[in-house]
């Protein structure tokens, strides 16, 4: 098991990144709020450029790292586009992409994108979606689901790993401003970045980021085609991922903000944004308790398959 994701991967990010900015940066989700039905003229020229939607993150492990490198450029820039949703597509059927949703008052931040997707529980029960209705901040909306249902257990775990590389890329924008923040700005004839708190604070957060990388790249390699992991081995990994990614961000966004202070809140900063549209990661399909719950009742008194696993 390799952790690392490979060079050209990592180089496909790094494009990609540079795209986004030249798109328009973090200006593509202030005009995406604005006017939601643009979310696809904004940005979908830039990911068909990219090549993303030939991506086949399913079936060919190259094309898997590449495809969660190109969601935390997405998250970075807090692209406002489904970009984890349309690479988990399935590998049968019509859907541009999945959409893992919860058993009651499925949602998902699919406003102003209109094209076919399928849905799927936890325990693996694929729909179409015929409608969408009740649109709520975030780009999200309640799904109108299909009254007749298929099973596919083999979907959901990728469908709950690359939105959690989405959130790992917003934390590292949200780290990477705090951190030119405190070094701007002076306090008492010094930069905030001198002072021994704000230091434990950002390693606090840097801890949380770094360990929720390290758990992306293995849910990753789990979820894979080539990793051997049965479906419910890898269902488990997702979920232990998306517990450890919505924690990770309650405490980097916690210092972040704090480190910020008032003007962390405001729209005239890039943070205030990035938080606010983290937030449908985060509670969408089920939250923190819930996953934790979910993880919990899955996995029993047996834990988690892993290397020294008995």
């Amino acid at each position: 098991m390799i952790l690392d994701l490979s060079p050209e991967a990592d180089e496909f990010g790094r494009q990609a990144l540079r795209a986004f900015e030249s798109a328009g940066g973090d200006e593509l989700l202030q005009q995406a709020e604005a006017k939601p039905a643009a979310r696809e003229a904004l940005v979908g020229a830039v990911l068909q450029d990219l090549g993303a939607w030939d991506l086949e993150p399913r079936a060919d492990s190259d094309s898997l790292e590449a495809a969660a490198a190109l969601c935390r450029s997405a998250g970075y820039w807090a692209l406002p586009y489904p970009v984890a949703e349309r690479l988990s597509r399935p590998t049968t059927g019509e859907a541009a992409g999945l959409l893992v949703v919860a058993d009651t008052n499925p949602s998902a931040p699919v406003v102003g994108v209109r094209l076919p997707w399928t849905a799927v529980t936890l325990s693996g029960q694929s729909r179409t979606v015929v409608g969408t209705s009740a649109a709520r901040p975030g780009f999200v909306a309640e799904l109108e689901l299909s009254s007749t249902s298929a099973e596919a257990p083999d979907d959901v775990a990728l469908g709950l790993v690359l939105p959690c590389w989405t959130l790992l890329g917003m934390l590292d924008r949200a780290l990477a401003l705090t951190i030119e923040h405190v070094r701007l700005r002076q306090q008492f004839g010094q930069p905030l970045s001198k002072f021994q708190s704000v230091q434990f604070q950002l390693t606090d957060a840097e801890v949380e980021r770094g360990g929720l990388e390290i758990l992306a790249k293995h849910a990753l390699w789990s979820a894979g085609p080539s990793s051997g992991t049965s479906a419910a081995e890898a269902l488990d990994d997702a979920l232990a991922l998306r517990m450890a990614a919505i924690e990770a961000a309650e405490v980097v966004f916690r210092v972040c903000h704090q480190l910020h202070g008032a003007v962390g809140f405001c729209d005239e900063t890039t943070l205030s944004w990035l938080s606010r549209y983290s937030q449908p990661l985060r509670r969408l399909p089920f939250g923190l308790s819930a996953t934790r719950d979910l993880l919990t009742a899955r996995i029993d008194g047996r834990g988690l398959t892993g290397l020294y696993a008995g």
